[in-house]
């Protein structure tokens, strides 16, 4: 790419890049925020709700394991479905169907009379959940400016944080009211359908990103209207000696989004596909720490019952569930915020590298050292320490990360695949670890993780580049030619 194709795409989205942090950055985090709250929710009930049915329903431990990890796997074909389908219809087009799924299943799930119906209504929310990672990131990183968008993405998947302390709250109170547990696990299941019909609506009312609307559909017009309700300012665009103000109504006259919305707007649109240098190596770097850091952290999460069970093992289950809240609590939830607010000043990269680091050290103790996986005290220490660098690190990093460096044109699918990564290893950690305790034990499974956290660690330092600071086209390698947008004070959207 030559420095003039650059700078005219950086001119491009310069009103979008510039603009201050105001209230329609924030009702767009909210939007998809409130979607992540209900997959964590509906993703970490699970173990609860596994452990309750166990005795009800007599489970063996392989419908433990799928009842606790299938909607992991529908997540794979719900990621790279949805990811898909936005770059070829519009993020506006598949926004919102994703919650109405997850509220379907929630409510179908709740209802459900036997192991077979559950295990069917958990494929759905599995595939409403990952849906919605493959969309919610995307279409907040192209309203974002440039100088907030780590912050902005990540406080999007940060609402995760809540909806994981949400779980053990709601089973604490449940089973602490003396509620059955025949009811109490479908309540818990239920539940789940409320923050995400709260959300419906906003989804499905909202705007066509700015980005899409100019790199994909060529639609000048629409991008001017956008970026102008984003911004308060509307932006001037020349092309072939237009003006503003004759290229939207020409977009508005003709309605012809192929041609640019704008006849008298001459647009190159490049071409980009994921296996292209430098995108594959960027795929494999996204999917692949994905997938290694969901291995040890839905692998622990999902089945925490089972491991605190393995480590007291004449504790209740209430006691338990207070255990993992407190966890999540102390140490989950200020890490997912500390990445917050320093995704933009120390960089993903750092974040992340460092995050593996600490989980394959703290793991690593664990493992290694004798005793430390049978004292509670010793073990919930380290072990929420881990919890700390996972959402201070991987966690949060490998949800941002595929929502910035591939060009308009292939982020869907590159967020989607990159998502299915870390979904597939979701499922393989869930699945696996109820085994794993009763063959190689509790110290046995934290080796494993040690050992997934190294591998990432050196995949983060090979494969991924820094996109802090940088706008979208930067750093993705994007190129838009012959358009130049930039704030016009004199035309106001109304």
């Amino acid at each position: 790419m030559t420095t003039g194709q650059r700078g005219s795409s950086h001119s491009a989205y310069k009103t979008l890049d510039d603009a201050s942090l105001n209230s329609k950055h924030w009702l767009t985090v909210i939007t998809a925020g409130m979607g992540f709250f209900t997959d964590a929710y509906d993703l970490f009930i699970i173990g609860t709700v596994t452990a309750i049915l166990t005795p009800i329903w007599h489970l063996t431990t392989a419908q433990l394991s799928l009842l606790n990890s299938i909607s992991l796997i529908a997540a794979v074909v719900g990621a790279l479905t949805f990811g898909k389908l936005m770059d070829m219809f519009g993020r506006k087009a598949v926004y919102g169907i994703e919650v109405m799924l997850l509220v379907l299943g929630a409510v179908a799930s709740a209802f459900s009379p036997n192991f077979a119906v559950l295990f069917a209504f958990r494929i759905l929310v599995g595939i409403g959940v990952g849906g919605d990672y493959a969309t919610s990131a995307v279409i907040t990183s192209e309203y974002a400016n440039r100088k907030n968008r780590g912050r902005l993405v990540g406080t999007v998947f940060a609402m995760q944080g809540f909806g994981l302390l949400a779980g053990p709250a709601v089973a604490a109170i449940l089973l602490g009211a003396g509620v059955s547990h025949a009811l109490a696990w479908r309540l818990m299941l239920g539940l789940g359908a409320i923050p995400a019909a709260s959300v419906i609506y906003l989804r499905r009312k909202i705007k066509e990103t700015p980005r899409y609307t100019l790199a994909v559909k060529g639609d000048v017009a629409a991008t001017i209207e956008t970026a102008a309700w984003v911004t308060g300012s509307t932006p001037a665009v020349r092309a072939n000696g237009s003006t503003p103000a004759s290229l939207a109504a020409e977009g508005r006259s003709n309605g012809d989004s192929g041609s640019g919305g704008a006849t008298g707007a001459t647009i190159r649109k490049l071409h980009y596909r994921l296996t292209d240098s430098p995108f594959l190596l960027r795929l494999f770097g996204t999917a692949g720490t994905w997938f290694l850091m969901d291995i040890a952290f839905y692998g622990n999460s999902v089945s925490s019952p089972l491991i605190l069970k393995a480590l007291q093992p004449k504790a209740t289950l209430l006691d338990n569930v207070l255990i993992a809240g407190a966890i999540f609590a102390v140490f989950a939830v200020p890490g997912y915020w500390m990445a917050v607010f320093l995704m933009d000043k120390m960089g993903r990269k750092r974040i992340q590298w460092q995050g593996f680091l600490v989980m394959a050290l703290a793991f690593g103790a664990i493992a290694v050292i004798p005793g430390m996986a049978k004292n509670p005290w010793a073990f919930l220490v380290v072990f929420g320490i881990s919890y700390f660098f996972i959402e201070f690190g991987p966690n949060e990093t490998t949800f941002v990360y595929p929502s910035e460096i591939f060009p308009t044109s292939i982020r869907g699918a590159g967020d989607g695949i990159s998502a299915a990564g870390g979904k597939t290893g979701a499922f393989l950690g869930a699945l696996l670890v109820p085994t794993l305790l009763k063959t190689i034990h509790l110290s046995g499974v934290m080796g494993v993780m040690a050992g997934v956290s190294a591998i990432g660690l050196l995949l983060t330092i090979v494969a991924l580049p820094e996109p802090m600071g940088r706008n979208l086209e930067d750093a993705s390698g994007e190129s838009i030619e012959s358009v130049a947008m930039k704030t016009d004070p004199q035309a106001v959207a109304h």
